[in-house]
């Protein structure tokens, strides 16, 4: 708006005419003296403008920088409010972290369907799938038990093939600072190491049910429902000590006794403790 020479009443200081004005001040001739405002702010309560078009014009451009002003402030606002809810998350993560207490049983194994057996090893994380009922329904399942000293196991079996012959395909510590209580999204995220992959060979010689039994039916060999179970972790300790006499490259070998030695520190396993695998598959 080209304002100059326009005519205006101030509350205080009376009539007078613009001399000058940008976007943010404006200066004015009164009778004995020039002052200068802040543009567009002064309008409204304190300066009216004579030309009522010119007003008009202006009130639209206040209008205007109201809205942006209280956008602003919204988005001020959000930003505050996502900066309390991320302190509070943190601060939630770091009480879980200090206080966590090992449970037996905070291990995964994993059912692999055809397309999950390669974005499994491509992407490195799987997903804990959707809750089926209640409430909830819909939503992601949350991996309670899963924390720093959790590892996932994959599995897979072929459709045509018993549930006893369900093989082993890699197994994977979680990431770093991944807690299962504080996942939203089920998707869960591998370690930047501690991940192996067995060749087809080595996956046939490794049998989840050889390591896995259910106490209640220690001869029955089912799966039922679910994308994934809990076990315990000395059976997880087994099954990466046997790992390690199945790589027959060093570099890989390196890893994988790496891997059981870091599982073992975090789940407080001592070799000692470890007794030969005594699945399902061992008691028939």
């Amino acid at each position: 708006m080209n304002l100059i020479n326009k005519k205006v009443t101030h509350k205080l200081f009376g009539m007078g005419s613009i001399v000058k004005h940008n976007d943010s001040s404006i200066e004015i001739h009164f009778a004995t003296e020039n002052k200068k405002f802040v543009f567009p702010d002064v309008f409204g309560k304190h300066l009216k403008l004579h030309d009522k078009s010119d007003a008009n014009s202006l009130e639209k451009i206040m209008q205007k920088r109201e809205m942006e002003r209280k956008e602003e402030e919204w988005k001020k606002e959000e930003e505050k409010n996502l900066q309390r809810k991320n302190q509070e998350l943190r601060l939630e993560h770091e009480k879980l972290m200090k206080n966590h207490k090992l449970h037996l049983e905070s291990q995964m194994v994993f059912w692999c369907d055809k397309e999950e057996q390669n974005s499994a090893f491509s992407e490195w994380k799987v997903f804990s799938g959707v809750i089926k009922s209640g409430n909830n329904k819909g939503n992601p399942n949350k991996p309670i038990r899963l924390h720093q000293n959790s590892a996932v196991l994959l599995t897979a079996i072929d459709s045509s093939m018993p549930e006893k012959d369900r093989r082993i395909l890699g197994v994977y510590m979680v990431n770093e600072d991944f807690i299962g209580k504080l996942c939203e999204d089920g998707d869960i995220p591998a370690h930047s190491k501690y991940r192996l992959q067995l060749t087809e060979q080595e996956s046939d010689q490794m049998l989840f049910w050889e390591y896995y039994v259910n106490e209640k039916f220690p001869q029955k060999m089912t799966w039922n429902t679910g994308k994934y179970r809990y076990f315990e972790n000395s059976w997880m300790a087994q099954i990466l000590l046997d790992i390690i006499s199945l790589k027959s490259d060093p570099k890989e070998r390196e890893l994988a006794q790496q891997f059981f030695e870091h599982f073992c520190k975090m789940n407080q396993i001592t070799d000692q403790e470890l007794t030969k695998p005594n699945g399902a598959l061992m008691r028939i």
